[in-house]
């Protein structure tokens, strides 16, 4: 056992398997108490089961560490909440709150259904937002705590993901939302973006060159919950493997102004050689896909 979070509280989502799962055995070996919440729900959403969580409480009281189950789904108002207060009422207070559950429902953008975005998009940003403003609550009584949300590389966009990637997107904003919110009681906020073989990895269409194991994210997850990443907030980094990396934040490139009233034939003129466009890897990465495939061999990304 470590003492990194020794004292501390943690509330991890979708901890039943994986990286949520990894992330909880991690933050219980370093001295923290483990509120183990996952809706134990197929990668596509369907059959939900209290035993994920459940069985992972037990690993963790094995190993000799304190947990507490819970199979609320934190797509709702009440499952977020419901996460937090177990925290409170079993040991106190929270210091921690870890978002990694979601699920996936691919099909592409003119093909997908009401009925394949939303769901998507409930579990991973309104779960992350249920969890995060139950939690922020306390933690501002507290003066103190951590958000840690989990996007993905696919927030620049897929082609067959628009709903995961929207999400995805959305819990970037929605962490440096809070960042910005929260700083002022003592509360940070930061993103991941793993690269690691999951249950919903398994479906990603190419061959990844840079892949870790969710137990290769977990020990950085475990750094952001620290007293030692106290000064971290509103960052996003991709962990994959032996790789750590920040990615930029939003801003912008380059700028023109009219004299006068833009019109579109002014526009036309000006744009592409003032302002121009910001190129798009993953087009790049999209047609060297397509070729891969035209000459049977395996992409790479």
């Amino acid at each position: 056992m470590g003492d990194f979070l020794t004292g501390k509280v943690i509330a991890i989502t979708g901890a039943g398997r994986g990286i949520g799962r990894a992330v909880a055995l991690a933050c219980a070996a370093e001295g923290a108490k483990v509120v183990v919440n996952d809706h134990g729900v197929s990668v596509e959403g369907g059959e939900p089961t209290s035993e994920v969580a459940a069985a992972v409480v037990k690993e963790i009281e094995a190993a000799g560490g304190d947990a507490v189950a819970v199979a609320d789904d934190v797509a709702t108002m009440s499952g977020g909440a419901r996460v937090v207060a177990t925290a409170v009422e079993a040991y106190g207070r929270i210091d921690g709150a870890v978002c990694v559950a979601g699920i996936l429902r691919e099909r592409m953008l003119f093909n997908m259904t009401e009925q394949e975005w939303d769901p998507v998009v409930a579990t991973h940003l309104k779960g992350t937002f249920t969890v995060f403003r139950a939690a922020s609550a306390v933690m501002r009584q507290q003066r103190s705590g951590t958000l840690v949300g989990f996007t993905s590389g696919n927030h620049q966009g897929s082609a067959a993901q628009a709903n995961y990637s929207a999400a995805k997107g959305g819990v970037i904003s929605l962490v440096r939302s809070a960042a910005l919110g929260l700083h002022k009681y003592g509360v940070t906020a930061n993103c991941v973006a793993p690269i690691a073989r999951t249950r919903m990895s398994a479906n990603v269409p190419m061959e990844l060159k840079e892949m870790g194991e969710p137990e290769d994210v977990a020990p950085f997850v475990v750094y952001l919950l620290s007293d030692r990443a106290r000064e971290i907030t509103g960052q996003v980094y991709t962990v994959a493997g032996p790789k750590i990396a920040v990615w930029a934040q939003p801003r912008e490139l380059r700028a023109a102004y009219a004299e006068g009233t833009w019109t579109p034939q002014r526009i036309a003129d000006l744009l592409p050689g003032t302002v121009g466009t910001d190129p798009m890897p993953l087009l790049a990465q999209l047609e060297a896909m397509r070729q891969a495939a035209a000459t049977g061999d395996c992409p790479n990304a």
